[in-house]
């Protein structure tokens, strides 16, 4: 219950809805019972009204009694305004009652559905805002579609699970007591015998849905794994093409789907028992209580009329549905709390990496970034040991070296998307853990050798993270990535959709898009990470253009595979297996013929 009350936690402000939904869910109840109430009086009207010689009914008491009341009152109406008219008037009052009763229904579930809604939209936003809080590793370790899974279909069981049942909870058990009370005030003795079936389908109902969570908890969780095989297959559709292995990820989806949908037969096999086997309880006391009711009329040892055990068989044959439908909502609610798990577990995730409490803000870059004995290892793996290296304001520091030498983590260090394990980032003599995240992110530019762009405009996706940005604006700066030609060439300019992660556009075109956002944001510091490596020579020859003006008066540290391209950096910085093994400019490193001078011969020999 603890998990329930959690997740209801965000239908706050609950009382807003609360009230409304309890008045009309009173009324609602009330004027539903006396429907069927009324089916009494009907009766007695029409088989047993006030005739020659017909004994008059006494006023009960008060409405404790409502079906002797409401009886009582129908034998006036037929004396006062005969047969005919009491029919009419028995028949009005029940047409009026039906009214009221489904008015109060509607505007009920109108307040629950603002409520489903509004606990939908409180609980998919605190999700998506703590996954997007999380640090970049945190998406290492995890399956993308499970993380979508959550935010998508566990938090929509949720919501249907925890205000359906909420509904249930309180409505139900209302009318069922409504229910319940008409039939003691009907007959006792029938009420005490008939009341025997409700603990008794509750127990059969519980052992049915016993498993359920447990199946429910495993059902999310298969489609997790199936949302992650079809973001990798449309992820990966060319090379999937390309290497024949279509009919392979049809297997893989096609097992996984098999899965999850035996789960789901079993589930529904367990869910839809419920419904059955308490109809049968149900008309099996029903028929019962007809029995002996029925033997109690005819032996004259009851004080029932005919007309009110017709309409007690009736009012009890609807005690089945509220007691039905809280029995189903057994199978809701575990399957909710499931989902509600997963949900809370997301929730719950807290980002490694946090500001400190007395964190303050990078107001400015002035002088230098400095790594002090930086060391970093992931588990079981050292990959950078003892770094020590000055990247001062102004320069272009570039980095090279074998594969796995540690130059992409020695980057992520710098905007704090990893932790050191030991030494410490410094940016103008302060320790970046003592800066708050975001204003260092604001003097961080960041160009990457995958183009990360959006299924947006070309503006649109220049212009990010900086929506006050002019058509003016954005124009300059896609100039300076040597960009402004080919996006006017484009069928709407600027204006135009470049498609899921820029599929309409080239290597080159997508990569001078990403260039130019970094331009527009105009940040004092770079970090370029192998921008050219993945294109041909002549969007190289743009791309690197574009990367020069880009890197122009600003502090930058280059990744490059393409020694070719970092030849005019101020310093060029050689790792191998996380060591610094060689500093210098291209001329000194040459000179020292070591390992920057083989990696150099290596190439040219290749490019040869």
């Amino acid at each position: 219950m603890k998990t329930y009350f959690r997740l209801l936690s965000f239908a706050q402000p609950i009382a807003r809805f609360a009230f409304p939904y309890i008045v009309c869910t009173v009324l609602g109840v009330i004027f539903n019972t006396l429907n069927l109430a009324l089916l009494v009086p009907l009766l007695s009207t029409l088989f047993s009204s006030a005739k020659e010689g017909s004994p008059l009914l006494e006023r009960p008491e008060s409405w404790w009694d409502p079906t002797g009341m409401l009886n009582y009152y129908a034998q006036q109406a037929n004396i006062h305004y005969g047969p005919h008219g009491a029919l009419q008037l028995v028949c009005g009052v029940i047409v009026l009652s039906v009214l009221l009763s489904n008015v109060f229904k509607y505007f009920s579930q109108r307040v629950m559905e603002n409520l489903r809604i509004h606990t939908l939209l409180n609980l998919r936003k605190t999700v998506f805002n703590n996954v997007m809080n999380l640090h970049v590793g945190y998406f290492s370790n995890q399956r993308k579609g499970d993380i979508i899974s959550k935010i998508a279909s566990d938090v929509q069981v949720v919501q249907f699970s925890v205000t359906g049942t909420l509904q249930v909870v309180f409505k139900e058990p209302l009318q069922l007591i409504a229910y319940i009370f008409v039939l003691f005030a009907t007959s006792i003795k029938l009420t005490l015998f008939a009341v025997l079936v409700i603990p008794i389908s509750a127990f059969l109902i519980s052992k049915i849905v016993k498993r359920l969570k447990q199946q429910a908890a495993q059902a999310q969780h298969l489609f997790g794994l199936m949302i992650s095989y079809l973001d990798e297959a449309l992820s990966g559709i060319k090379i999937i093409k390309s290497f024949n292995a279509t009919d392979d990820i049809k297997e893989k989806f096609h097992q996984e789907n098999i899965r999850y949908s035996e789960l789901g037969r079993k589930m529904a096999k367990r869910q839809q028992l419920g419904g059955p086997v308490s109809e049968f309880l149900g008309v099996t006391m029903v028929a019962l209580i007809v029995l002996y009711g029925g033997s109690l009329i005819l032996d004259n040892q009851s004080d029932l009329t005919p007309a009110k055990f017709v309409g007690y068989i009736a009012i009890f044959s609807q005690v089945m549905r509220p007691a039905k439908a809280l029995t189903d909502s057994f199978s809701t609610i575990h399957a909710g709390i499931a989902a509600g798990e997963r949900v809370l577990e997301l929730i719950d995730e807290k980002p490694v990496i946090q500001d400190s409490p007395d964190a303050v803000d990078a107001k400015d870059f002035q002088h230098a970034i400095e790594l002090n004995n930086l060391s970093f290892s992931y588990p079981g793996r050292p990959v950078l040991k003892d770094i020590n290296l000055t990247i001062p304001k102004g320069k272009t520091i570039a980095l090279v070296g074998p594969s796995g030498g540690g130059k992409s983590t020695l980057m992520d260090l710098i905007p704090r998307f990893i932790e050191p394990e030991k030494g410490s980032v410094t940016l103008d003599g302060t320790d970046i853990r003592k800066l708050k995240q975001e204003s260092l992110w604001s003097l961080i530019g960041v160009v990457n050798q995958e183009s990360i762009l959006f299924n947006d405009t070309i503006f649109k996706n220049i212009a990010f993270g900086v929506p006050d940005a002019t058509l003016e604006q954005v124009e300059a700066a896609a100039r300076v990535a040597n960009a402004h030609d080919f996006i006017l060439q484009t069928e709407h300019g600027y204006d135009s959709n470049i498609g899921d992660r820029g599929m309409k556009l080239s290597g080159g075109q997508k990569q001078r898009i990403c260039i130019a956002r970094a331009v527009l944001k105009n940040p004092p510091i770079m970090l370029l990470d192998e921008a050219t490596s993945a294109l041909d020579t002549e969007s190289e020859k743009l791309v690197q253009e574009a990367l020069n003006n880009l890197m122009r008066n600003r502090t930058s540290l280059v990744i490059a595979h393409r020694l070719s391209t970092i030849q005019n950096a101020d310093m060029i910085v050689v790792l191998e297996d996380g060591v610094i093994v060689e500093k210098g400019n291209h001329q000194q490193l040459l000179a020292h013929e070591g390992l920057y001078r083989r990696l150099v011969d290596m190439q040219q020999f290749t490019e040869a």
